[in-house]
């Protein structure tokens, strides 16, 4: 079962009216979309997701509250061109739940989980070509390296991209836990499940998750509206310092202008931070997988 993250504080920061236009980039199993079609009964909206089972599951729990939606099947990054293709210049409010869904990590077979045997997969896309096994049992032990100390900010990365390499072929998830778990100090094991950041690295590259997250935050902040908000929910640090560099970037003014008197009103940011959320200690509580997560909100103050 999925449990949305930060659901009370999302809807809340959407601003949302009976009217609104929303995107959430991120459906899923419609947790949040649930609530947003629920909220906005003339107005519209438009989700994306690329997972052939969340849309199929999506649709008919959508279809229970109204038919003012629709389900875009494409990847967040053709935000702006699907959009457009619609007729859509500017929307009222912008979803990003950033997070693996529940039912695609418990679900053995789509390889994401570090707990569960299944074929090395992990692709968001069931259609795309590059898969964790191909990462895996192909890269050089230069790129695996990269993607370890980039993606997972894992310290033992070099080790455990020499012991890939020395056991390939990988075929399951649970063959990579162990050769993971054999790399590693006893110490590290017992912290933290040693095949988590690994995990993760993989499933980044595998995705292309940062350079996707950040066009698509782009044509975000170019489609919403004047008053109109930008709600995006992180896992982990890398996400969450792109989203962070880009709020900043855009509701600062220019330094090489902060020297002027008076900065002209064209140069004055278009936009400004709301805040930053994270979850309660009860919905940590009754939902761990809640306790990375980071919620930032930004809106549009002028055209």
């Amino acid at each position: 079962m999925h449990t949305s993250v930060l659901l009370e504080e999302c809807i809340y920061n959407l601003l949302l009216k009976e009217d609104s236009v929303i995107v959430d980039c991120t459906l899923g199993y419609a947790g949040h979309s649930s609530e947003i079609l629920k909220k906005t009964k003339h107005g519209m909206l438009y989700a994306f997701d690329q997972d052939c089972e969340a849309i199929q599951f999506s649709q008919q729990k959508l279809n229970q509250i109204g038919s003012n939606y629709e389900i875009i099947p494409s990847n967040f990054v053709h935000l702006k061109e699907e959009l457009e293709r619609r007729g859509i210049s500017h929307v009222d409010g912008i979803l990003f739940d950033l997070g693996v869904s529940s039912p695609q990590l418990d679900e053995a077979d789509r390889g994401f989980s570090f707990h569960k045997d299944s074929k090395l997969d992990m692709r968001m896309n069931q259609n795309a070509t590059l898969s964790a096994e191909t990462v895996v049992n192909t890269y050089s032990y230069e790129e695996l390296l990269h993607i370890f100390y980039t993606y997972g900010e894992e310290k033992y990365g070099s080790k455990i991209a020499s012991a890939i390499i020395q056991n390939r072929p990988i075929h399951t998830t649970l063959e990579l836990v162990e050769i993971i778990k054999n790399s590693v100090p006893e110490k590290y094991r017992r912290e933290k499940h040693p095949a988590r950041k690994v995990f993760q690295a993989i499933r980044i590259e595998v995705n292309d998750e940062l350079n996707v997250f950040e066009k698509a935050l782009y044509q975000a902040l170019e489609m919403i509206s004047v008053g109109g908000r930008i709600c995006v929910i992180t896992f982990h640090s890398l996400e969450d310092k792109l989203c962070k560099k880009v709020f900043k970037e855009v509701s600062s003014i220019d330094p090489t202008l902060k020297s002027l008197p008076m900065v002209p009103e064209e140069f004055q940011p278009k936009y400004k931070i709301i805040g930053t959320y994270e979850p309660t200690k009860e919905e940590i509580e009754q939902n761990n997988r809640a306790r990375s997560a980071k919620l930032r909100v930004i809106e549009r103050i002028k055209r």
